[in-house]
C-alpha cells in the first residue's frame, strides 16, 4: 500500500514539473515569437519599408513616413491592454494568449504578402497601417496574460523567477529577429533583398506560431483564477474597477515603467543614431546591442530569483538611483570613449541597472492587484507607462540634444527625471517578499 501511494505521489510530482515547464515554455516561447513579430517590423521600418511603401517621397520623409507607421503599433497598445484586460479578468489568460498569438502571427503573415506601392498605391499603405495596428493590438493584449499565466502558476516562492520568463521573451524575439533579417540579406544580393526577400522573415512567422500555439494549447488557467470563474465571481466591469478601486495600483505600475523602458530606448535605438551622428559608426552599437541582449536571456531570470529571496522594492530603487548616476558618465563615454569597449560597458545599464527592474516585473505588477482584476490593472499600467517611456524616448533625447546645443546634459537631466519618478513608485508599490520577510523577524 505503502509503495502504491508512493509510486502515485512519483506520478502526480512528475506531472506537475511537466506541466510547469510547459508553463514556463508557453511565456517564453509566445512572448518570443511576439516580440519577433513586434521588432521584425521596426528592422523592415528602416531597411524597406521607405523604399516601397513611400516611393514618391524623398529617402528622409520616406523613412519618417516608415517609422510614422512603426510608432502606430505603440499607440494601439494601451487599447489592446484594456480590450485584453477585460476578457482576460473574465474569460480567462489563456484564451487571449491564444488569439493574441493569432493576431500577431496572422498580421504579419499578411505584411509578407502586402502588395507594395507601386502595384496597388495608396491602398499598400492603408493596409501596412492598418496591419501595424492590429500587431500593437496584439502586443498590448500579449504581456499581461502571459505575465499572468507564469506567476499564477508560480509555486510559493518563485514568482519573480516564473515571471521572468516573460520578460526574457522581449530579448530573445529581438534576437530572433535581427539574425533572420542578417542571414536573409547574407543570402540575397541587395536587389533581390528589395524585391522580395524582405518578405521572408513576415512569412515564417506562420511557421513560429504553429509552434507556439502548439505549446500554449496544452496549459491551464491557474487555479485560483479557474476557481474564480467556477464560482462566478468574475468583476463585470474589471477595467473600469481597476481604475476606481485601484488608483494607486495602477499609478504604481505606470511609474514602475518609466525609467527602465526609456532607458532600454535609449540603449537599443536612440544610441544608434547618436554614435553615427557623433563619431559615424553604428557597427559597434548594433553588436554591443546584441551582446547584452542575448546576456539579457540569463540575467533577467537571475533578477527575478533574486527578487524572490530579497524583495523587489529595495532592487528597483537601487537600480533606479543608480541610472541617475550611471547616465552622466555613459554619454561622455559616447563622445570619447573607445568603443571597442563599448559591449562592456553596456553590461552595466543593461544586464544590471535594466534587467533588475524588468525582471521582477512580471511578479511585482500582479502583486498589486487581486486576482479579479489583476490582467486589466497590470496591462492599463504596463501600456500606459511603456508609451509613457519607451515610445517617446528616442523622439524626446533628441528634441533636449537640440535645445542643449549638442551637449547631452538635459537628457541626462531628463533621466534624473523618470528615476526619480520611478523611485517614488518603488517606495509606494506593495512589496509581499518583503513585507513577510519583517514578519518572520
Amino acid at each position: 500500500m505503502a509503495t502504491q501511494l508512493l509510486q502515485g505521489a512519483t506520478v502526480q510530482l512528475g506531472e506537475s514539473l511537466r506541466a510547469k515547464r510547459r508553463i514556463l515554455s508557453s511565456a517564453f516561447v509566445g512572448t518570443t515569437i511576439e516580440w519577433y513579430d513586434f521588432y521584425l517590423y521596426g528592422t523592415a521600418s528602416a531597411l524597406v519599408f521607405g523604399k516601397q511603401f513611400f516611393p514618391d517621397a524623398s529617402p528622409v520623409v520616406g523613412i519618417l513616413a516608415s517609422f510614422a507607421t512603426y510608432a502606430v503599433g505603440f499607440v494601439a497598445r494601451p487599447l489592446g491592454g484594456v480590450i485584453s484586460g477585460h476578457l482576460g479578468d473574465r474569460i480567462g489568460r489563456k484564451s487571449l494568449l491564444v488569439w493574441s498569438l493569432l493576431l500577431m502571427g496572422a498580421s504579419s503573415f499578411f505584411i509578407g504578402l502586402l502588395p507594395t506601392y507601386s502595384t496597388i498605391g495608396i491602398l499598400a499603405v492603408v493596409g501596412l497601417v492598418a496591419l501595424r495596428l492590429l500587431q500593437g493590438l496584439s502586443a498590448g493584449a500579449e504581456w499581461g496574460g502571459s505575465a499572468l499565466l507564469s506567476v499564477e502558476h508560480a509555486p510559493a516562492g518563485r514568482r519573480g523567477l516564473f515571471g521572468s520568463f516573460t520578460q526574457v521573451g522581449s530579448a530573445a524575439g529581438m534576437l530572433l529577429a535581427t539574425a533572420i533579417f542578417a542571414v536573409v540579406q547574407g543570402l540575397l544580393t541587395s536587389d533581390q533583398f528589395q524585391a522580395f526577400g524582405w518578405r521572408v522573415p513576415f512569412l515564417l512567422s506562420a511557421v513560429l506560431v504553429a509552434i507556439g500555439l502548439w505549446i500554449r494549447l496544452g496549459v491551464k488557467d491557474a487555479e485560483e483564477f479557474t476557481r474564480l470563474r467556477e464560482q462566478e465571481r468574475v468583476a463585470d466591469h474589471p477595467v473600469r474597477r481597476a481604475l476606481r478601486e485601484h488608483p494607486r495600483g495602477i499609478l504604481v505600475t505606470i511609474g514602475l515603467r518609466l525609467v527602465q523602458p526609456a532607458l532600454y530606448s535609449l540603449l537599443t535605438v536612440y544610441m544608434l543614431g547618436y554614435l553615427k551622428a557623433r563619431r559615424g559608426d553604428t557597427g559597434s552599437a548594433l553588436t554591443a546591442v546584441l551582446i547584452v541582449s542575448a546576456v539579457g536571456i540569463i540575467s533577467g531570470p537571475f533578477w527575478g530569483w533574486l527578487s524572490d529571496r530579497v524583495g523587489r522594492r529595495g532592487m528597483a530603487v537601487a537600480s533606479a538611483i543608480g541610472i541617475a548616476v550611471f547616465i552622466w558618465p555613459f554619454f561622455w563615454f559616447l563622445d570619447h570613449g573607445s568603443l571597442a569597449f563599448l559591449p562592456v560597458v553596456l553590461l552595466l545599464p543593461m544586464n544590471v541597472l535594466h534587467d533588475a527592474i524588468y525582471g521582477p516585473q512580471a511578479a511585482w505588477f500582479a502583486e498589486q492587484f487581486p486576482v479579479d482584476l489583476r490582467y486589466s490593472g497590470v496591462s492599463f499600467g504596463y501600456q500606459v507607462g511603456t508609451v509613457l517611456s519607451g515610445g517617446i524616448t528616442p523622439f524626446v533625447a533628441a528634441a533636449l540634444l537640440e535645445a542643449g546645443g549638442g551637449q547631452p546634459w538635459l537628457i541626462c537631466g531628463f533621466f534624473v527625471l523618470l528615476a526619480a519618478l520611478s523611485t517614488v513608485a518603488a517606495l509606494a508599490a506593495k512589496d509581499p517578499i518583503r513585507s513577510a520577510r519583517k514578519e518572520l523577524k
